[in-house]
């Protein structure tokens, strides 16, 4: 599809999205002000037309309140598929944007990061079929890869612009998360596997932070945040859980969470601009490491 509909389209449902509800008349008015109208009006015939591919691009439904003649975007529906379109219109916005900057592309840093094209398509359509794929997968806790890794893909995940599949190993009969960039010999088989109805992903990782979850019971993490640092947390929160109490000098987060690899490399990431409170036993996970990063300095 030409980028330029795929931009209309991005126009489309950010307008909307932002008015909220909208009238066809204000929604051409704000067509022929903006660049992508190149100076036309938006037809009600092209603007139906648009709908339409919105809707199965990005399974996103406008509909029109008939008693006000507004459109409006239905955003009932499970909050991953909200995360997910918005995932994708964002990715596609900004696709558009970079590849017209080509005068400033000096200018323009990006982070250098282990593509998943390669085996992201694959897992997807594995899927969407139900069927097992086949890989070899190189650990970096072992020296030589583990070939013909047998797994019925569950889902996948992204998390710091690394992809993950989570699924089950045929071998193993567990269910373990493989990093797409330490993947190789990918190959979908023919052999099918029924989804399980107890698993469910937006529950599979519900009290983790991280891509790394374990059997343990959650726990209701405390921590004392300095100032600065607070307004990081509540732009970008750590979990759903996210309650703040906020004093002069600091603030208070708590939570409510696993405590896993990945949460304590997040909290050491921040040095002494935070402190771990509660639980006892997080609080001293972390004492332990930093002793011991601290002896490489003696």
């Amino acid at each position: 599809m030409a980028r330029n509909l795929i931009n209309r389209y991005v126009w489309l449902v950010d307008t909307i999205n932002s008015y909220g509800r909208i009238t066809l008349k204000d929604l051409n008015d704000a067509w022929l002000s903006s660049e992508i109208s190149e100076g036309k009006p938006l037809a009600r015939r092209t603007f139906f037309h648009y709908r339409d591919g919105i809707e199965e691009m990005f399974d996103i439904d406008i509909k029109c309140d008939k008693s006000t003649f507004e459109y409006y975007i239905d955003d009932t529906g499970s909050e991953n598929n909200a995360r997910l379109r918005s995932w994708l219109m964002d990715s596609i916005s900004m696709s558009g944007m970079l590849s017209g900057a080509h005068d400033i592309i000096e200018r323009i840093m990006l982070e250098n990061v282990p593509s998943a094209r390669e085996h992201l398509p694959v897992i997807i359509d594995a899927m969407k079929q139900n069927r097992r794929i086949r890989f070899s997968y190189k650990s970096y806790t072992r020296s030589l890869p583990t070939d013909d890794i047998i797994v019925e893909p569950y889902f996948v995940k992204i998390f710091k612009q690394l992809w993950y599949v989570i699924g089950l190993n045929v071998k193993d009969g567990l269910i373990k998360t493989y990093s797409l960039d330490r993947m190789s010999n990918l190959n979908l088989l023919r052999d099918s596997f029924i989804m399980p109805e107890h698993i469910k992903p937006s529950e599979f990782f519900k009290d983790c932070f991280g891509i790394i979850t374990n059997r343990n019971s959650p726990k209701r993490i405390v921590l004392r945040v300095e100032p600065t640092q607070a307004k990081y947390f509540r732009a970008l929160p750590l979990h759903s859980s996210q309650q703040e109490d906020v004093h002069d000098q600091y603030s208070i987060f708590s939570y409510w969470m696993r405590i896993t690899y990945d949460l304590k490399e997040e909290l050491m990431s921040h040095g002494s601009s935070i402190e771990v409170l509660e639980p006892p036993e997080l609080k001293a996970l972390i004492r332990t490491e930093l002793e011991q990063a601290l002896k490489n300095y003696q």
